[in-house]
């Protein structure tokens, strides 16, 4: 779906939209609630003492594993192993790869590919409301796929993009949002008093340090972008962080208010590839933060300071040591 244009990416993104509609994603809110609180539990058992815990080991990168596997419907004892092939997979989304990239890319992609295959081939047997079922109803088995058909390779790929694309970008929102807000005591001190601000706070996050801070275009026929001539198959890196940016459009970009009024962000992309899973990943992010609030007033970065993840193309956090008021 990321490679196509036109009425090929149409067909593919119409097939799967479906489960992306507000109503799918509502429905996955009590499955968010319950998958969050398991892991604020384990993170209140790490810092019970007034110590420090990893958060995004704990809760922010395995979050959005478990709440896209509910989605596809991979079982909870295989999501561990597919956090490091997502991790590894995702390395494909960066503009610049090493060769390293490159064959782990392949190796988790492979090892996904299998799996999944694996996966439809249950779900024709035993169907399940999830997306693999919804798929698998789709599922064209020779010749090429009619406007509402998939091929077995197409059900397959897509599989791989939603769940690459589902937790990678929204593991490094949580992760971001949590540091920005803790970093500005006083915004997270506004937040613990007016709590309705939780989803302008998650805009503000987005704004102020996108998971994803660029993306790339390529030029379908010669266009003429600022000034520059771009003839047909260049490619065209878009900072997106830095539109988020724009004082044109954002006044005093450079200061974090959660009471920033009209927040308009662009870190999930726009036109024909906005991002499938923006609502998803947004319901997640104001999950996580009700129940932080509620649970951890006294939230505070750790005196350890974090480390990012290397890459340019998404950003997100290796460790984000956390501690909490006794």
């Amino acid at each position: 779906m990321l490679a196509t244009n036109g009425p090929a990416h149409d067909r593919l993104r119409r097939l799967v939209i479906r489960d992306f509609s507000a109503r799918r994603i509502a429905a996955l809110g009590g499955a968010v609630e319950k998958i969050t609180a398991e892991l604020l539990d384990a993170f209140a058992d790490a810092t019970c003492a007034g110590g420090t815990a990893d958060f995004q080991e704990l809760v922010a990168s395995p979050l959005p594993v478990a709440v896209v596997g509910e989605l596809i419907g991979v079982p909870r004892e295989d999501q561990a192993r597919f956090r490091r092939l997502g991790e590894d997979a995702g390395r494909l989304l960066e503009p610049v790869r090493s060769p390293e990239d490159w064959a782990r890319a392949d190796r988790a992609v492979t090892a996904l590919r299998e799996y999944f295959t694996t996966l439809l081939r249950e779900r024709r047997a035993r169907p399940a409301d999830d997306l693999a079922s919804t798929l698998v109803a789709l599922h064209r088995a020779e010749g090429p796929a009619g406007d509402g058909e998939l091929t077995e390779r197409e059900l397959v790929d897509t599989l791989i993009l939603v769940f690459v694309a589902g937790f990678e970008t929204t593991t490094g929102l949580l992760g971001l949002t949590v540091f920005a807000l803790l970093g500005h005591p006083e915004q997270w001190e506004l937040l613990r008093r007016r709590p309705e601000l939780v989803p302008a706070a998650l805009e503000e996050s987005l704004r102020w340090d996108s998971p994803v801070p660029m993306t790339e275009r390529i030029a379908a026929r010669p266009v003429e972008v600022g000034g520059v001539r771009l003839p047909a198959g260049a490619s065209v890196i878009t900072v997106l962080a830095a539109a988020n940016r724009d004082p044109d459009r954002h006044p005093d970009p450079d200061t974090f208010t959660v009471r920033r009024p009209e927040i308009r962000v662009l870190s999930f992309s726009a036109g024909a590839h906005y991002c499938l899973g923006a609502a998803l990943a947004r319901l997640e992010g104001a999950t996580l933060l009700h129940h932080l609030l509620d649970r951890f007033p006294g939230l505070t970065l750790s005196e350890r300071p974090p480390t990012r993840r290397s890459g340019a193309g998404l950003r997100a956090f290796e460790h984000l040591p956390l501690a909490r008021a006794r």
